[in-house]
């Protein structure tokens, strides 16, 4: 290896990213755009569900008081009140509404009478994962209004309540739920490899289109020596990436970090060269820029938003599928990075995926330099 032909391959791309200021300003841009979409538009909070009520006891204090307990809570918002099914079905329809709550005339009568009062609750099931957190929300409140009302009714005859078992929950990493910590470092793991693989699947593909690759076979530079050259700047781009990434999720979206900043450095490098290497892969074998822009889509963007565990738990996936994700890098990126943050554990917990990111790193910069031949055809 001669790291002065390294240099000089290292040099000349450097030259050809200032020469194309369009690509370099996207390189650098495209990350704090999917940042600030993902982390400000993205949300798998379930808050404020659009109530629509009809209550048809609405004389009774009862019934006001029932539902003092979804209008006080931060997961009910409460948008009209209505007397017909007619507004209900339209409200649902049209999107207005998400939930309708109808309390029937004989409410506040059943519960006088120690009696199980009925409540339709009407959800819009055509989001199912929504409709199913909402109807969870809504039995949670109606729960705790039974809770309350059996306590007021022995404190009433002067009895202590029955005792029950008393469940305490306590919520480790994430006291308040908060998604955006859930959300922020999957759009690093997805900014790194879908950037990093897009750059350099471009690289050797963009020489063979302008006829500049004959000058460089001419050259007593190296296989090796070409890679690694043309691998360096993007290092350095994708690195600098990451760091705008830590630095909004930490500053900007209020993620904690918990973990070692060092650990953190030592293995993103390792995703970002095995991601890199696949990209410089990638366009060794399409030899045309849009050849290489599509496969490079095509297998760094759906893998990593679908089958990464960037959104979609990977445990409810069909065994099949489960099994596909293996191989899935990003996968594993992003469970170090949710361990880095929040979590805060060192590498004996995350032995498994820096392992399987070093072979990743070593088989995709190993295929790349097996697959590129210096000759013409």
């Amino acid at each position: 290896m001669n790291f002065k032909r390294v240099r000089a391959v290292a040099n000349k791309e450097f030259i050809q990213i200032r020469r194309d200021p369009r690509s370099l300003a996207l390189a650098l841009a495209i990350p704090i755009f999917l940042l600030l979409i993902f982390g400000y538009g993205l949300s798998l909070d379930i808050d404020h569900v659009r109530t629509i009520v009809w209550n048809q006891d609405a004389s009774s204090p009862l019934t006001r008081n029932f539902l003092l307990n979804f209008k006080n809570s931060r997961y009910f918002k409460i948008i009209a009140y209505t007397d017909n099914y007619r507004d209900i079905e339209r409200m649902i329809n049209t999107g207005e509404a998400l939930m309708a709550i109808i309390i029937p005339k004989d409410f506040s009568h059943y519960i006088d009478s120690g009696k199980t009062a009925p409540l339709q609750l009407l959800m819009d099931g055509s989001d199912a994962n929504t409709a199913t957190i909402a109807r969870g929300y809504a039995r949670s409140v109606v729960s705790k209004y039974n809770v309350d009302l059996l306590n007021n009714s022995f404190a009433n005859l002067g009895l202590k309540p029955p005792k029950s078992v008393d469940g305490r929950s306590r919520i480790w990493f994430n006291m308040g739920l908060t998604s955006t910590w859930f959300i922020i470092p999957g759009v690093i793991a997805m900014i790194i490899m879908i950037i990093a693989a897009l750059l350099t699947s471009l690289t050797i593909a963009r020489e063979w289109e302008r006829g500049t690759m004959e000058q460089l076979i001419s050259t007593p530079v190296k296989v090796p020596e070409l890679i690694i050259g043309k691998f360096l700047p993007y290092f350095a781009i994708g690195f600098f990436d990451l760091m705008v990434g830590v630095l909004m999720a930490r500053f900007l979206f209020d993620v904690p970090f918990r973990g070692s900043y060092l650990l953190l450095l030592a293995l993103s490098a390792l995703f970002l060269t095995g991601a890199l290497s696949q990209g410089i892969l990638i366009s060794v074998v399409a030899r045309t820029q849009l050849m290489a822009s599509q496969l490079a889509s095509l297998t760094t963007l759906i893998p990593t938003i679908l089958l990464s565990g960037f959104i979609y738990p990977i445990f409810n996936m069909p065994k099949a599928i489960q099994l596909v994700t293996y191989f899935i890098p990003a996968r594993y990126y992003i469970v170090i990075l949710r361990g880095l943050f929040l979590k805060g554990v060192g590498i004996h917990s995350m032995w498994d995926e820096s392992v399987f990111l070093l072979l990743f790193a070593m088989t995709m910069l190993t295929l790349a330099v097996r697959r590129f031949k210096k000759k013409v055809a």
